[in-house]
């Protein structure tokens, strides 16, 4: 008889814990990450405007957002700061620029919407490059100077 007593107990706390399992799925958004392409020429020469396109896409749909390219030389010997790309529309961002000397460059693109900040990085190279360039690719350092951070 006592055994009876508990029972309900039992059963409301069980179903307690099952209808928590069900909603605490729904409490928490599927994070769809913004992703970035980005479009350039397939050989850079130097002295030779160029065009450099970011496509941005979420959840496989171009998204409207702000785009920033950060552009640097591999040995800080140039660093073009931050510039803010045009807005193309239909999520396409693009910056025009002329790199004055060969070698290898970093290209870091910051994006974002709302809470979500991405900042993808890229190697170009531009006419030739020197031997210490080379060694970096060698080695496969990827340099990053801490005057290259910058948080929004």
């Amino acid at each position: 008889m006592k055994k009876l007593i508990y029972l309900p107990f039992i059963l409301l706390l069980l179903s307690a814990c099952v209808q928590l399992k069900d909603t605490a799925a729904t409490l928490y958004e599927k994070e769809n990450p913004i992703e970035i392409r980005i479009e350039l020429p397939d050989s850079i020469s130097k002295r030779k405007q160029i065009k450099i396109t970011a496509v941005l896409t979420q959840d496989q749909t171009t998204i409207e957002k702000f785009v920033h390219f950060q552009i640097w030389k591999s040995d800080d010997s140039v660093n073009y700061g931050m510039e803010e790309a045009i807005n193309e529309g239909m999520g396409r961002y693009s910056i025009s620029k002329q790199f004055d000397t060969d070698g290898l460059y970093y290209i870091k693109v910051h994006a974002g919407s709302n809470d979500s900040i991405i900042m993808p990085q890229y190697r170009i190279v531009v006419g030739d490059l020197t031997e210490q360039d080379l060694k970096i690719l060698q080695e496969g350092q990827n340099r990053q100077n801490s005057m290259h951070e910058h948080h929004h």
